[in-house]
């Protein structure tokens, strides 16, 4: 009877613990890390190897409209592509001008597809938008733009993020992670999150 008290006490205090997390209406953080690869986006820069073709191969910006442009290719569309996905694009659109190309490309300038970026907003230091990288975590961010300015209030910042289509919001704490280093505060960030940070009210 005494082992039989001890489990149901123990699941209680689980149970209690759980509740915990979301009492006052504050939403836990998903921390789930998709597997997201790099899609290319206006503003990148693309190295276009045409294997023994040197003269066809060059480095040229992905132009504000999403597309590329070179010598025999026009207006290629670019953005949101993946660079392997691109590589095979121009294998294609060569196939006319040279028999069976073998096409590499290399992203060598990285701004990334508006809507893979990280936008953080109000009182960082140097509020900004940021291209997406595998693994990247709260803490990258915030050593990206600086930290916050000293009139942030750094525990009441949030996330937004679209989960399933859905925007949500996900309460972080940059004071803890950044001030005390709590790294039980770091986060991974996805593709497309938006960091505010809301100033504090004296």
């Amino acid at each position: 009877m005494g082992k039989y008290s001890a489990i149901v006490l123990a699941a209680a205090c689980v149970l209690a613990l759980g509740g915990c997390a979301t009492r006052g209406g504050q939403q836990p953080i998903e921390t789930q890390v998709t597997d997201s690869q790099y899609l290319i986006g206006p503003g990148d820069a693309v190295n276009i190897i045409v294997w023994r073709n040197p003269e066809v191969s060059m480095s040229v910006p992905v132009r504000p409209d999403g597309k590329i442009t070179t010598p025999l290719v026009e207006d290629l569309p670019a953005a949101g592509k993946t660079s392997t996905a691109l590589a095979r694009d121009i294998e294609k659109a060569l196939a006319k001008y040279i028999q069976q190309p073998v096409v590499t490309v290399v992203v060598t300038n990285f701004i990334g597809n508006y809507s893979e970026q990280i936008r953080v907003i109000g009182q960082a230091t140097k509020p900004q938008a940021l291209p997406y990288r595998r693994d990247m975590s709260l803490m990258d961010v915030m050593i990206a733009v600086g930290g916050t300015t000293e009139f942030a209030a750094g525990n009441r910042a949030s996330l937004i993020r679209n989960v399933d289509g859905k925007q949500q919001r996900f309460n972080v704490r940059l004071d803890d992670l950044i001030k005390d280093g709590d790294i039980s505060a770091n986060v991974p960030m996805r593709p497309g999150d938006v960091l505010v940070i809301p100033e504090s009210f004296f």
